[in-house]
């Protein structure tokens, strides 16, 4: 990948990995619930989960989607499927106390390395990023390079996130207020959807 490509894709990777979409919705709803060292695994399973499906894509699997596109659809729906169920929990989880929050767990690693798979806004980034920033005749080496700069600064994008649910922790301490938050985040989520389903 040449130098002058390297600045345009990254900040083409800050923006898409800090603008809204079902990832960040949902750190920033961990960050509140369960504060941000507890959301790391959620976090890292993100950001490495994505990069690695850049890797993959990248490296031939663009090429099957391309071959048979209905597997594209078919990923599209079993994603908005499985982000409303998560919309749902979200939406009806009860505020937790101190002990309840102790006990229970946020989304890991490897949950959240796997939802990128089923992620629609994952999908839009990652063949755009390959589509867009790989050289012609592109080897592992440019693909290992996109998938690095996406997991090095999605990390801070999403973290942010994840912050901000934190700080947002701070404000909302009566379980009313966490609530409201809960719902508002779950409804972002379930917007998400739109464009993605639309376009």
């Amino acid at each position: 990948m040449s130098p002058e490509l390297l600045l345009p894709l990254c900040t083409f990777a800050a923006v898409t990995s800090i603008t809204p979409g079902p990832n960040n919705a949902m750190i920033m709803a961990s960050g509140l619930n369960y504060g941000f060292k507890r959301s790391l695994p959620h976090l890292f399973g993100i950001t490495f989960g994505f990069a690695f499906m850049i890797f993959a894509t990248g490296l031939g699997l663009h090429a099957v989607f391309v071959r048979f596109p209905v597997l594209q659809l078919i990923l599209k729906y079993v994603g908005a499927i499985y982000l409303l169920w998560l919309a749902w929990k979200l939406a009806n989880a009860a505020p937790m106390n101190a002990e309840q929050a102790g006990r229970s767990k946020p989304m890991g690693f490897v949950g959240a390395a796997a939802f990128q798979w089923i992620n629609p806004k994952a999908w839009v980034m990652a063949i755009s990023a390959i589509t867009t920033y790989l050289p012609q005749g592109f080897g592992v080496l440019d693909v290992a390079q996109l998938a690095l700069v996406f997991n090095a600064v999605g990390t801070f994008g999403v973290g942010a996130w994840a912050m901000f649910g934190v700080a947002m922790r701070r404000l909302l301490q009566d379980p009313r207020s966490v609530r409201i938050f809960n719902v508002v985040m779950a409804l972002l989520l379930v917007a998400t959807l739109y464009p993605i389903l639309v376009g």
